[in-house]
C-alpha cells in the first residue's frame, strides 16, 4: 500500500478504537450515537473516497472497502452512517455533480459541516423506485418538490439529501440536491429491530424549494443516477458485512477458549468447531469477493466509457452484497449459538450484530432483487424478470 493508504487505514483504526466504548454504551441505552460525526471529523474520515481537491482523502475503492470493513466491526449502525453520508451521499455529487455543486457540498461534507443522505425509497416504492410518487415542477428560479421519502439512513440529521422525483404531469425521474429548509419536514424512525445508535428517518417534501442550480445531472437522468449510486452503496454494505463477520469470529474464538463446559473449553467440542470453521470460510469467501468487486469498480472508474467493464462492476457489486449480507447474517446467528444464553443479549457484541445485520439483506437491494439481477446476467437480458 502507499503511504496515503496506510495512513487512512491507521486513522480509521484510531477512530474505531475510540468509538467502540461509546457505541457499546449507546446501544445498551438504546439511543443515537451523537459522537460518530465528531470523531470521524477528528480523524478526517468523512470523505474517504472524495478527491483531495474537494477536501477528501482520495481513497481508491479497494482501500475504502477495507476501511468500511474495519468500521463494520464496530457495528452496522456505525457503518451505515458512512454508507449514507459517503457511499450514496457524496458519491453521486462526485460523479454527476457539476463543478459548482462539488465545490459547494463536498468540502463541507468532508469537514462534517453538512451531513448527507440519499432519498430514493418511499412508503409505496421500495424495490421498484419507478413507482415513486414524489413530484416536482418548475416555478421561476426554483423546482418545487412534493412527496414523502421513507426509511432513509441519516434522514433525520441530514443537512442535504440527494433526492429523486417525477415531473408533475409525467415524464422521467430527475435527481436533485435538496437542502433542509422550511419545506423539508423530517421525523426519526426509532421502532427498528436493530441499529438503535444510527439515525433512520422519513421526511416529507411539502412545496420544498430547490434552486434550479441544484438539479443533479441532466433533467430526466435521475433513474440512471440512482442505479449508478446503488453500485457504490452495495459495495459499502458488503464491506461492512465483512467487518461483522470478522468481529464475530474474533469474539467467538475468544469466548470458545474461555468458556468451560463439560470439563473443558467449549472450543474443544467438535460442534462448536463446526461453527468456527463455517465463520472462517464465510470471512475468507466474502473478503475475496469484495476485493474483486472493489478492484473492478476501480478499473471501471478509470475507463468510464467501457460499458462492458461497467456492467461487470455492477454485477460484482450485486454478487458481493448478496453473498456478504447473507454470510454475515448466518455468521452472527452461529456466533450467538456459540455464546448460548449470553448471546441472546445486547450486552454482548454477537447479539447486537445479529439484530443489526439483518437489514443488510434488505437495503441497497433486497436478496430477491439481487438474485434476479445475477440470474439475468447468466441467462441473458431477454430473461430479465423486470424490464
Amino acid at each position: 500500500m502507499t503511504a496515503d493508504q496506510k495512513q487512512l487505514l491507521a486513522d480509521v483504526e484510531a477512530f474505531c478504537q475510540e468509538i467502540r466504548p461509546i457505541e457499546e454504551l449507546c446501544y445498551v441505552e438504546h439511543r443515537y450515537n451523537d459522537q460518530v460525526i465528531p470523531l470521524a471529523r477528528k480523524y478526517n474520515i468523512l470523505g474517504m473516497p472524495v478527491p483531495k481537491e474537494y477536501g477528501g482523502r482520495g481513497a481508491d475503492t479497494v482501500t475504502y472497502a477495507r476501511a468500511l470493513a474495519r468500521i463494520g466491526r464496530e457495528g452496522t449502525g456505525v457503518r451505515t452512517f458512512f454508507s449514507g453520508h459517503t457511499s450514496i451521499g457524496e458519491y453521486p455529487i462526485m460523479t454527476w455533480g457539476n463543478e459548482e455543486q462539488k465545490r459547494r457540498y463536498l468540502p463541507a461534507a468532508c469537514r462534517g459541516e453538512k451531513v448527507l443522505a440519499f432519498g430514493l425509497t418511499e412508503p409505496e416504492a421500495g424495490s421498484n423506485p419507478l413507482e415513486m410518487q414524489t413530484t416536482y415542477e418548475r416555478r421561476g428560479d426554483y423546482f418545487i418538490l412534493n412527496g414523502v421519502k421513507y426509511l432513509i439512513s441519516n434522514g433525520g440529521i441530514a443537512n442535504a439529501v440527494v433526492g429523486f422525483a417525477y415531473p408533475k404531469g409525467g415524464g422521467r425521474i430527475s435527481a436533485f440536491i435538496i437542502d433542509r429548509n422550511e419545506g423539508f419536514l423530517s421525523e426519526d424512525l426509532t421502532a427498528k429491530l436493530g441499529m438503535p445508535t444510527a439515525n433512520t428517518g422519513m421526511f416529507e417534501l411539502r412545496d420544498c424549494k430547490v434552486p434550479l442550480s441544484n438539479l443533479l445531472g441532466e433533467e430526466g437522468a435521475g433513474f440512471r443516477i440512482a442505479m449508478g449510486t446503488l453500485v457504490s452503496g452495495r459495495l459499502s454494505v458488503a464491506a461492512g458485512c465483512l467487518g461483522v463477520i470478522e468481529d464475530c469470529l474474533t469474539e467467538v474464538v475468544s469466548y470458545a477458549k474461555e468458556r468451560q463446559q463439560h470439563g473443558k473449553a467449549i472450543g474443544k467440542h467438535q460442534l462448536v468447531q463446526e461453527h468456527i470453521a463455517a465463520i472462517e470460510m464465510a470471512r475468507l469467501a466474502s473478503e475475496a469477493l469484495i476485493e474483486r468487486a472493489a478492484a473492478t469498480k476501480d478499473a471501471s472508474n478509470a475507463a468510464p466509457n467501457d460499458a462492458e467493464l461497467r456492467a461487470k462492476a455492477e454485477l460484482l457489486a450485486a454478487q458481493a452484497k448478496l453473498f456478504a449480507a447473507n454470510a454475515a447474517w448466518e455468521t452472527a446467528d452461529r456466533a450467538v449459538q456459540v455464546y448460548g444464553g449470553r448471546g441472546w443479549s445486547t450486552l454482548y457484541r454477537v447479539g447486537r450484530h445479529l439484530m443489526d445485520v439483518r437489514v443488510c439483506r434488505i437495503y441497497e437491494g433486497t436478496d430477491e432483487i439481487l438474485k434476479l439481477k445475477i440470474a439475468a446476467a447468466v441467462l441473458g437480458k431477454e430473461y430479465e424478470a423486470y424490464k
